[in-house]
């Protein structure tokens, strides 16, 4: 069995399995990350307790561990040593849930020696510039490392490869109310949406507009220009005083001269619009209809 597997690791990471494992990784003389290569058992490996992930995908996890069952684990999961039996997990918990699926006993592993800081940074890390996760499982990561690690939001910038403005934009969404990061987190909401809610400073119509979101299938600038009108309600009273243009305000008064009555006249942005002529009784009515047909 052993043999099959290091036949699907290659030559290369072979050759390696023959690196003792690493010492106990909470030595003080211990300064720098080092690793080396082995099969350890599955039942002796932790989790990691800095797994940001919360929701992994049982349809992918089952074809992943068909996949491991036909041609074993072909990239190692990453561990530290404990105790003399036990690993807590760094980083390869989808390849290291999927194995137990497929019944495997052991696994190919990257024994690491690391300080606690150094082991809590490499998962977060490792998670973070992963594509699959949502973004509420991103910011979280980004706060951990800013909690944990005493990272400033430049280091981290450095350390994941984000710009510090992205790394700002994540961060901001764990203001949010717990309702909306859940919106998130099931993608009910884009990110997109999220960044457009947060500017407004009521939680009551953060809540309305994500609602409206979900209800009405709003695009993130339609979000955009509810937010606007929230945040700036005169504008928007300013441009309903004036939305008509000099010519339909002047024939207005005209017709309505004509007329003898006070009509209104409502118009689009686009131009569409109606003209309304209001009239008192039926013989009104009739005078007014005598007058359009001449």
């Amino acid at each position: 069995m052993a043999t099959a597997k290091k036949q699907v690791l290659g030559r290369g990471l072979g050759a390696l399995l023959q690196s003792m494992e690493t010492a106990n990784p909470k030595s003080e003389s211990t300064n720098t990350i080092t690793a080396g290569l082995s099969f350890i058992p599955i039942s002796s490996i932790e989790a990691n307790p800095h797994q940001p992930r919360q929701e992994f995908d049982t349809q992918a996890l089952d074809e992943l561990a068909q996949s491991i069952k036909q041609h074993g684990v072909i990239t190692p999961i990453t561990v530290t040593k404990i105790s003399k039996d036990k690993y807590q997990l760094i980083a390869g918990e989808r390849r290291l849930r999927a194995s137990k699926m497929a019944n495997l006993k052991e696994i190919p592993a990257y024994i690491k020696v690391a300080t606690e800081n150094e082991i809590m940074e490499m998962a977060l890390v490792e998670n973070i510039q992963r594509e699959d996760l949502n973004a509420i499982e991103v910011a979280l990561s980004f706060q951990g490392l800013i909690d944990e690690c005493n990272l400033t939001q430049e280091q981290m910038s450095e350390k994941v490869g984000k710009n510090r403005s992205t790394i700002t934009n994540y961060l901001r969404l764990l203001k949010l109310p717990a309702q909306i990061q859940i919106a998130i987190r099931d993608n009910s909401i884009t990110m997109g949406h999220a960044r457009a809610i947060i500017n407004v400073d009521s939680q009551e119509q953060q809540l309305d507009i994500m609602h409206q979101i979900i209800t009405r299938d709003l695009s993130v600038r339609q979000v955009e220009s509810m937010v606007s009108h929230i945040k700036n309600p005169k504008i928007k009273k300013d441009k309903k005083k004036g939305s008509l243009p000099d010519f339909y305000s002047e024939s207005k008064s005209n017709l309505s001269e004509i007329l003898g009555t006070q009509i209104e006249i409502s118009r689009s942005q686009r131009g569409k619009g109606s003209i309304t002529i209001p009239f008192s009784n039926d013989k009104d009515f009739e005078r007014i209809i005598n007058i359009i047909e001449g």
